[in-house]
Formats: structure tokens, sequence, C-alpha cells
């Protein structure tokens, strides 16, 4: 039994260290993929806005062309925004916004339970964007330059007596 348990805690171990080596994985597939889509989205809808205000007046959204040029810029910058990894937690709030409007406008319909609610490929978008907004772009990203940048930074401020307005009170 022993032996067992040891083996499995070894598999257990050796999981470990794989996933903790390939971490940056994830952040970077799932930023890349929801960057791409709504780049690719709002460079689609940019191009041919009067169809988008035509839709959204169907739907019946007050301002439907001031709504359709702000979805659309929105999806373009805030997903090129993603694809650079800059910014990123900031740039997936107007995402995860227009996904829950887009789900309640024109998708409600379709929605009869949290399993169909969840099976909306906008909810998969929603779920990944909160994801990289709380955890961040990943070390392969503009964001992570920053804050390296930041760090190091921080300690020479520190040394030549300058101090943030934070540490300044």
């Amino acid at each position: 039994m022993n032996r067992i348990l040891e083996l499995v805690a070894g598999l257990w171990d050796l999981a470990v260290r794989i996933g903790n080596a390939l971490s940056w994985v994830s952040p970077t597939l799932a930023r890349l993929t929801v960057g791409m889509v709504f780049f690719q989205s709002g460079w689609g809808k940019l191009h041919d806005l009067a169809k988008v205000t035509d839709y959204f007046t169907e739907l019946g959204l007050p301002a439907p062309a001031f709504q359709a040029t702000l979805a659309s810029s929105t999806e373009f910058v805030c997903g090129s925004l993603l694809l650079l990894g800059l910014g990123t937690r900031l740039a997936a709030v107007p995402l995860i916004v227009t996904m829950v409007v887009a789900i309640r406008t024109a998708l409600w319909s379709q929605v009869e339970s949290l399993g169909s609610l969840f099976g909306l490929v906008e909810f998969l978008y929603i779920t990944l964007l909160v994801w990289l907004g709380t955890a961040g772009a990943g070390p392969l990203s503009v964001d992570w330059l920053i804050e390296r940048y930041r760090e190091h930074r921080a300690p020479n401020a520190m040394l030549s007596g300058r101090t943030s307005n934070a540490t300044a009170h």
C-alpha cells in the first residue's frame, strides 16, 4: 500500500512540476484566442457599420448607430490590447460588458436554464475575460514587461530617497 501511495505522490509531484513549468501557456492561449476573436469581430463590424446599425435597430436598442460604433470600436480596440497583452485587466471589463449586453439583448430568448446560458459562446468569453481580468495576461505580454520594469525601478526609487504619494503620507 505504501508503494502505491508513494507512486501516486510521485506522479502528483511530477504533474505539479510540469504544470508550474507550463503555467505561462494558459493565460497566453486564452488572451490570444479571445483577443483575436474580438479584434476580428470589431474590424469586420467597423467596416460594415450600416449592417450592425440595422441589426441593433431590429433589436430595438436605443441610439443604434452610436451603440454599433461603440460596440465595434470596443471589440476592435480591446481585442487589440488583449493580443498585445497591454492593459489586459482593464481591456477585459468593457468586453465583459459588451458580452453581457449581447446575451441580454440578442440571445436572451435562447436562455432557458443555466445549462443553456453556460452553453453560449459569449458566456465562455465572459468566463475567460473574468479569468484574464483577475489573473492577468501572463509572462508573454507587455503587461508582464511593464510590471518587471516597475519592480526593478521600485528599489532604485527607494534608494534615491524618492517616494510615491502613497508612501509619503
